[in-house]
């Protein structure tokens, strides 16, 4: 892996830390907070590979103590609560990204990204977080998907903010290669 790589998985794991500065809403067991934003960011401009493994250095991370969650938490015992389905699904979510932007990314623009941005930041965490914040709390399953209609709103502005810095990066420095220009390491 090259300096560089190293350098944009690090900066996209401190991105979604610092997010986590942001005031998180307490609306139940599961707070909002503005960290998705920075796994949507992560897939969306260093793509499917560093997404993924900046999301995973964060948790990894977070999981060593250090309080890089909303409130100052962090430790062990956040996978452990309401809230670790969607945290354990953060690596996948920037994966999921990362492949659709790099699948289109001769014709990038904001559809795709927001396309990108709520298929794997929106379906593919409330497809982890929910299930495993029901069986935490003890809940149905529905309870807790009704419950999740909250994150909808702000998960929809995160994923049109993503998907516009991502075009925007596309255009004056762009991380992604394109396919047929990417040459494998040596």
């Amino acid at each position: 892996m090259r300096s560089r790589e190293l350098v944009h998985i690090a900066l996209f794991a401190a991105i979604t830390a610092v997010l986590g500065v942001v005031p998180a809403v307490n609306v139940g067991p599961v707070p909002i907070t503005a960290q998705t934003l920075g796994v949507m960011l992560a897939g969306s401009v260093v793509g499917a590979r560093r997404g993924f493994l900046s999301q995973l250095l964060f948790l990894v991370l977070v999981a060593v103590g250090l309080p890089l969650l909303p409130g100052g938490r962090g430790g062990l015992s956040v996978f452990t609560g309401p809230t670790a389905g969607y945290l354990l699904s953060w690596p996948v979510a920037a994966l999921v990204i990362g492949l659709i932007t790099e699948r289109v990314w001769r014709r990038y623009n904001l559809g795709w990204g927001v396309f990108a941005n709520v298929l794997g930041g929106m379906v593919v965490i409330y497809a982890v977080g929910i299930p495993v914040s029901a069986a935490v709390l003890g809940a149905s399953l529905w309870t807790t998907s009704v419950a999740a209609l909250i994150f909808l709103p702000g998960d929809l502005v995160k994923a049109v903010l993503a998907a516009a810095v991502a075009v925007q990066v596309r255009r004056s420095y762009p991380v992604i290669e394109p396919r047929d220009r990417a040459v494998a390491p040596r």
